[in-house]
């Protein structure tokens, strides 16, 4: 998977650079899901107004609107067509990149495993829309169907049999296949909230300009190659040239070829293998965050910057004259530190053991982090021209290579906060921070680099002091861990937010 999280990570960098890390399309893979969803839908209520459920009247409505209505029945039916692909991509490119990322276990792992059975029901849905039409393709499609169907053994008689002559379809068969086609979305739509509920902030929205291009993009796609369909359905005769939408039945060829069991086998052994991948995936370590209820005084802020809604406020427990306090789920801690980042009370200017915050992470406190920032920096006897603060997912620095740079690694950029850069400017151990990222259009931590933008640009609490010189510290993107690594140079320029340079 190396190979795949370098690739995503080159990709994603290309990208930036192109569009702009806010409208980067790989860091919005869940909001163009949900976009062609709303594209489908509204397409959809269009098309059913004007659709004829009877089994004459079926194919006629939809070449009515196919052709004597183009500019609106048309377009909105190749706008169905085309958005419901480019749904299937998505959902299989985001499925792949998390994969290539590894956020798949721990607390990541309710994410993944309401994911999977979402493509189970948006092939549902897909394939009865074509049922719908009731050209040729769907007559394949049916007849394949009903065939694949009747290899399992829950029908009391084989409902291929339905599809033997003309008479034996009628207006029910449309009327059933609609209220599926209707159904299966609203249920779609149910698991798509639900895969998000443990998710802070989800991105369920297409920014503006991203949302105006890919229309653009569909408008002009539907009107260069509109859909169309095949020739009237006939059951007395066997479909000979038909062209098949390979977002959504790349398997029905092999029911050509391969017995209907083997077909079954392939598609159960394919979902059950997404779904059992959390368990079969190596777990990294992950420090779960504890609260100090002697320092925290329930400001909320550790809740506001949590990305994976593991923080809730409940009522006051020791008796000290505030209304709640932070506690913390330890099902839903990824370990980031963002947390720690955010409590306004972990200030390293606190001397010894009074350094303890209202929240930390319990195997990388603060005070631990105030002595790695002290031995990095001092270690050489001499005060290094630059710190180097790692996230533990980005790509390592080339630090070795310039004995005037050291690295301090932690698990999100977002735990070094503030209150810690202008520390180690004021007390000399660097000439200059660098906040070496994971990613500019997507964190790792999902909101870290985020937070720590808007921190250090004194428009989120908590924030820099007005004190510190801006010109001795920037932020980078370093790319992912699986890239080769981030040159960086004691003659770099200090612009902030600039891109790392890569090896």
């Amino acid at each position: 998977m190396n190979i795949a999280k370098r690739g995503f990570g080159r990709l994603e960098s290309f990208l930036d650079k192109a569009f702009g890390p806010d409208l980067n399309p790989l860091c919005q893979l869940g909001a163009y899901g949900y976009f062609c969803y709303w594209i489908v839908a509204a397409s959809g209520i269009y098309l059913y107004i004007a659709f004829d459920t009877s089994i004459t009247g079926v194919y006629e409505s939809m070449e009515y609107l196919t052709h004597d209505q183009w500019y609106l029945g048309g377009l909105l039916r190749s706008f169905h067509r085309y958005a419901s692909d480019a749904m299937v991509f998505f959902l299989f490119l985001h499925l792949f990149r998390e994969l290539a990322y590894g956020r798949l276990t721990g607390p990541r792992a309710f994410s993944w495993m309401t994911g999977v059975p979402l493509i189970l029901f948006l092939y549902a849905a897909g394939i009865t829309g074509y049922w719908l039409v009731w050209d040729e393709l769907a007559q394949y499609i049916a007849i394949k169907s009903a065939e694949w169907l009747d290899w399992l053994p829950i029908f009391s008689e084989p409902i291929a049999r339905n599809f033997v002559s003309p008479d034996r379809v009628d207006d029910r068969f449309f009327s059933l296949m609609i209220f599926i086609h209707i159904f299966v979305p609203l249920f779609l739509l149910l698991l798509m909230w639900i895969h998000v509920q443990r998710i802070t902030k989800p991105k369920v929205n297409l920014p503006r300009m991203a949302a105006f291009g890919f229309l653009g993009m569909l408008t002009a796609l539907s009107l260069i190659s509109p859909a169309t369909s095949h020739a009237a359905a006939d059951l007395s005769k066997v479909p000979a040239d038909l062209h098949l939408d390979w977002y959504y039945l790349a398997l029905y060829p092999l029911l050509d070829y391969l017995p209907a069991g083997v077909v079954w086998f392939m598609a159960a052994g394919f979902t059950i293998a997404l779904l059992g991948l959390p368990a079969l995936w190596t777990k990294p370590e992950r420090q779960i965050a504890t609260v100090h209820l002697d320092n925290c005084n329930g400001c909320e802020w550790c809740l506001k910057d949590c990305p994976y809604s593991a923080i809730s406020m409940v009522p006051r427990t020791d008796g000290k004259p505030y209304r709640q306090q932070a506690a913390v789920n330890p099902n839903l801690c990824v370990g980031c530190g963002i947390c720690a980042g955010s409590c306004p009370t972990g200030s390293p200017y606190r001397r010894g053991e009074r350094l303890v915050p209202g929240i930390e992470l319990e195997g990388y406190t603060l005070l631990e982090l105030r002595d790695r920032l002290t031995s990095v920096c001092t270690g050489s006897g001499d005060t290094p021209k630059r710190l180097v603060v790692r996230c533990s997912h980005a790509s390592k620095t080339n630090t070795e290579d310039d004995p005037a740079i050291v690295e301090l690694e932690v698990p999100c950029v977002a735990m070094f906060s503030p209150a810690f850069l202008d520390y180690t400017l004021a007390q000399g151990l660097a000439d200059e921070v660098v906040l070496a990222a994971c990613g500019d259009g997507e964190c790792f931590n999902r909101t870290g680099l985020q937070w720590t933008r808007e921190r250090f640009a004194r428009q989120r609490d908590p924030r820099l002091r007005g004190r510190v010189n801006d010109e001795k510290w920037r932020i980078v993107n370093a790319g992912s861990s699986g890239d080769p690594g981030i040159a960086l140079t004691t003659e770099m320029s200090k612009q902030p937010d600039e891109e790392a340079v890569t090896e």
